[in-house]
């Protein structure tokens, strides 16, 4: 483990901040280590066909921002608040907290508010987020609790072409977050590719069924645990064989 990782994790265990998954608390800024990756591409399953089988790295996501967060982004968080109290949700309820991480915030949400959250950001006239340009889903199953992520992008064209990202988690044990098609409708599309990808289960939503794989696939390809597998594939007279098949360095 390198020294700055050493800090990192010491920071994380011993510091004061933000309650993380798992119950320690890491200062505001610092981030959030939730496991490690083995190997290139960190596969668990099959054998390592990259020769990279030793390489060990830290899987980390950006810990919580403390203010001022930069530019637009405290008008937009205090608009925010203002909106949702003004709508009777509590702000502290409804927002777990803010990353700014590489000119980019992301508002993390809690999942039973999301709806709300939603509403505001397209009908507030001081937010004014009109489209939403689609969810996506992200699994980290070493992050406890909220394994998986519905990643929402908003833009607002009336203050000119502002972007935001929005994060909602759920447990793989109870994998449902609520659907926002009442309010923004072309997100059908998005959600059900997110279900059919991730297993996410957007409640509410009209027509929850797949539309990458056929009806009767079994599981949910870009989840982490999901097997590596693979078919055969013909190239000029030669076969590549699946993934778990080719050759192992180890």
């Amino acid at each position: 483990m390198s020294e700055d990782l050493a800090k990192t994790t010491q920071a994380q265990e011993t510091g004061a901040g933000a309650t993380v998954a798992g119950g320690s608390t890491v200062d505001l800024g610092m981030p959030v280590v939730i496991g490690e990756r083995r190997g290139m591409f960190g596969a668990t399953s099959g054998q390592d066909t990259t020769g990279y089988g030793g390489l060990v790295a830290p899987v980390a996501l950006p810990g919580a921002s403390e203010r001022p967060y930069g530019g637009w982004f405290d008008a937009f968080a205090d608009d925010l608040e203002r909106a949702l109290e003004a709508g009777g949700t509590a702000y502290a309820e409804a927002v777990d907290k803010i990353v700014v991480d590489r000119a980019e915030i992301t508002v993390f949400v809690t999942r039973e508010h999301l709806p709300a959250v939603a509403a505001v950001l397209r009908d507030d006239a001081a937010l004014r987020f009109e489209m939403c340009t689609g969810v996506s889903g992200a699994h980290y199953p070493g992050e406890v609790g909220r394994e998986l992520h519905a990643v929402y992008h908003f833009l607002s064209i009336t203050h000119g072409s502002k972007r935001i990202r929005v994060e909602a988690t759920c447990p793989d044990a109870d994998p449902h977050i609520p659907s926002i098609v009442a309010t923004y409708p072309a997100n059908t599309w998005h959600e059900r590719e997110t279900w059919d990808m991730f297993g996410i289960i957007f409640d509410g939503h009209p027509a929850l069924t797949r539309i990458l794989m056929p009806d009767d696939w079994p599981g949910h390809p870009q989840r982490k645990d999901y097997p590596l597998g693979g078919i055969p594939v013909e190239y000029k007279g030669a076969t590549v064989p699946p993934a778990d098949e080719r050759r192992a360095f180890n």
